[in-house]
């Protein structure tokens, strides 16, 4: 997975959210998302929204996507 896809996926979920992604080996990514939706939201509850997004790209030992680093928080 690269990060266009990474990012197309979040985009999706959250399509006026501000989203960074990062990573050049397509197993290692780190993302960040800041969207509306999360406020008022503890960080657990707006990191399954984000790994929800992913559609299990995550899941198991056969998904696309080993590690992410995830940053998420509501705008300012």
């Amino acid at each position: 997975m690269f990060a266009q896809e990474l990012e197309n996926l979040l985009r999706e979920r959250f399509p006026d959210a501000e989203i960074m992604v990062q990573g050049e080996d397509g197993v290692h990514m780190s993302a960040m998302v800041i969207d509306e939706s999360f406020r008022g939201m503890n960080r657990v509850e707006q990191q399954r929204m984000v790994y929800a997004a992913l559609k299990g790209k995550m899941d198991g030992p056969t998904g696309e996507l080993h590690a992410l680093a995830l940053t998420t928080k509501a705008p300012e």
